[in-house]
């Protein structure tokens, strides 16, 4: 009676890991997409700055009527703003492939 029951408990732990293997998901395919967002984030994140300070620039000049003195003051800070913006994704990136490699290790 123990042994029946000793061979089901096995079976049912195979049956439970074999499901459990099926449900991992790929890495590598949801890495390269993680990749590719961020890329896309980034690119956004500077024309963004840029759209924005070109709109304040031009907005400030028609107003004043003083013809590319904002404008290309505003665009100067969208274009710095950008890439700062650029620069903590970078590094948000990095922080999170650190964070994998160091899971990877771990394993």
């Amino acid at each position: 009676m123990t042994d029946q029951k000793s061979d089901e408990l096995e079976d049912l732990g195979d049956r439970i890991a074999t499901a459990r293997g099926k449900q991992l998901p790929e890495p590598a395919k949801k890495e390269h997409h993680t990749m590719a967002n961020m890329a896309w984030r980034m690119v956004i994140e500077l024309v963004a700055g840029i759209s924005i300070g070109f709109g304040i620039g031009y907005g400030l000049d028609w107003l004043f009527g003083t013809m590319p003195i904002f404008l290309i003051l505003f665009i100067g800070l969208g274009l710095a703003a950008g890439v700062r913006t650029m620069m903590r994704t970078a590094q948000e990136v990095q922080k999170m492939n650190m964070a994998q490699a160091t899971e990877g290790e771990e394993s």
